[in-house]
């Protein structure tokens, strides 16, 4: 159980703050709410106590025998401000410490993690990027916003990242894993899901892929700083944010999305389980058992080698990333099936998951290899889909710095 400080800011998203606290106190961790005084102006302090099982104090004489602007930083395992308004952004940039959150952030020795939420104005102003530069420069983690509904009618980046995001990102982080702004400026192109192929208006073939590792490859993208489209094959869950989503259903869609999208790409990343095959004959009508177009037997066309075309057709410095899905058999175990995967596809790394007895799809944890063309092995141990994420991307980052 890790002791976590979730700070509030005063801003009309300070009621998804509430939503967090549900998730991170599900998790299991022991969550302590500091409010600033405008936050409770939108939330009430009886709510934050009842959801953490915490008293809920904004001001340092508010309980002064446990020196609690001292005490409350110090024995933290994590402060995460959210929503992070633009004044709460300059107060803590210029190290001001008026009210219980902002003397906390200063007594802080853990990670301390800023989720901004401010109408775009506010978040595009030179102040506000300064106050977010110097808070980075010292260490801290500041999250891009969302782009999205604000309030009002006004809609662009400024809106409060969901709750599931943040929590996962606050996951990462107490599991060790890094959410630098390393990939700011890079332009990410993620493949996730599985395609379908239509055998009648009703059936088709598919695949175990949840598209889960792929969404957790764009989610810590993001928060990397990343600019982020996501081609998401047949994903029922609510995207990421900060990523543009192209949904498509079968094979070719995901072929031609990705063809269409890779050019302006620095890192292609294909995570997605693309069919190998498709129906030579999609039915027009619904297949019905005892009549006379019930199939005795499904005849199976090829489909393009996605990854192969991308590699083939790849502009200069482009780095592009492969993902297999391997078992072992008789013929060679899963890294040996990997290597000549690689060796094959022609890609810059390849992650490698081993799918013996029903691992990966579906569950939460996964662990992977990454092969990079070079011989070099990496091994991300099992842990969550999003800290296994970092690890790929910590992967990914050297070998796009010698590009640039």
């Amino acid at each position: 159980m890790s002791r976590i400080v979730l700070g509030v800011g005063g801003g009309v998203a300070a009621y998804k703050s509430a939503l967090l606290l549900r998730a991170l106190t599900e998790r299991g961790h022991d969550v302590r709410v500091v409010p600033t005084a405008s936050a409770l102006r939108f939330v009430g302090a009886a709510t934050f106590e009842a959801l953490s099982g915490n008293p809920v104090s904004t001001e340092v004489w508010d309980d002064v025998p446990e020196v609690a602007h001292v005490r409350i930083g110090q024995t933290a395992d994590l402060v995460v401000v959210n929503p992070a308004t633009a004044d709460l952004l300059a107060r803590a940039a210029s190290g001001r410490a008026d009210d219980l959150l902002t003397a906390t952030l200063l007594t802080a020795h853990c990670p301390v993690v800023f989720v901004p939420a401010m109408h775009t104005e506010m978040w595009l102003h030179p102040a506000t990027r300064d106050n977010v530069a110097t808070l980075r420069r010292r260490g801290a983690i500041v999250l891009p916003p969302a782009v999205g509904r604000l309030t009002g009618p006004d809609s662009g980046p400024g809106r409060l990242p969901e709750p599931a995001d943040v929590a996962a990102l606050l996951q990462v982080v107490l599991d060790g894993g890094t959410l630098a702004h390393d990939l700011a400026g890079t332009r990410v192109l993620v493949s996730a899901g599985g395609t379908r192929e239509p055998l009648d208006p009703v059936r088709y073939l598919g695949n175990r892929s949840s598209g889960r590792q792929g969404w957790a490859l764009a989610r810590v993208a993001a928060a990397r700083g990343a600019d982020v489209t996501l081609v998401a094959a047949n994903v029922e869950d609510t995207a990421p944010f900060g990523c543009r989503v192209v949904p498509v259903g079968s094979a070719g869609d995901l072929r031609s999305a990705m063809a269409e999208h890779a050019p302006a790409a620095d890192v292609v990343v294909m995570a997605a389980a693309v069919a190998d095959f498709r129906p030579t004959a999609v039915a027009d009508t619904k297949m019905k058992k005892g009549s006379g177009s019930e199939p005795t037997a499904v005849a199976l066309t090829r489909n393009a080698d996605v990854l192969a075309e991308l590699v083939a057709a790849r502009p200069e410095g482009q780095l592009v990333v492969g993902f297999a899905a391997e078992t072992g058999d008789a013929d060679d175990d899963v890294l040996g099936h990997a290597r000549a995967k690689l060796a094959r596809k022609g890609c810059d790394l390849l992650v490698v998951n081993d799918v013996s007895a029903g691992q990966v799809f579906g569950r939460p944890d996964n662990a992977v290899t990454v092969l990079a063309a070079d011989g070099t092995v990496t091994t991300v141990p099992t842990g969550p889909k999003d800290l296994v994420a970092t690890g790929i991307w910590d992967a990914v980052v050297p070998r796009l710095r010698t590009r640039r």
